[in-house]
């Protein structure tokens, strides 16, 4: 059976491009949420393998979303996105729970890596 992946981000385009990769590479995308608030509905909705979930976004941002996940589901697995120099958000991620990050624009390689690496 596919892994099944819930994709966060408040940029509809950064979505498709994350869909588009790992469509191409076999994951099945369940779901998708621009916001942070919604992310948390809909991981408690879906219950996916994994989330890639960008740090930045309108309403709740990605680290705080991480926190609430985590509060739900200890084993939850999140990626983060986040685009250059947002290095000490990305610290704050890792610390809060999050298995790995990758950086915007998306290389497709990275983002296969990194979900390999993660659901293991």
């Amino acid at each position: 059976m596919a892994n099944r992946i819930l994709i966060v981000d408040d940029a509809a385009f950064m979505r498709m491009m994350i869909r588009d990769i790992l469509s191409k590479n076999g994951y099945e995308v369940v779901g998708e949420a621009p916001d942070g608030a919604q992310a948390v509905e809909k991981y408690k909705e879906l219950k996916p393998d994994l989330t890639t979930m960008d740090i930045t976004m309108p309403e709740m941002d990605g680290i705080s979303a991480l926190k609430e996940i985590k509060k739900l589901d200890g084993n939850a697995k999140v990626i983060m996105c986040s685009a250059m120099g947002q290095q000490a958000m990305v610290i704050d991620a890792i610390q809060a729970g999050a298995k790995d990050f990758i950086v915007k624009p998306f290389q497709a390689d990275r983002v296969i890596e990194a979900i390999k690496k993660t659901l293991g």
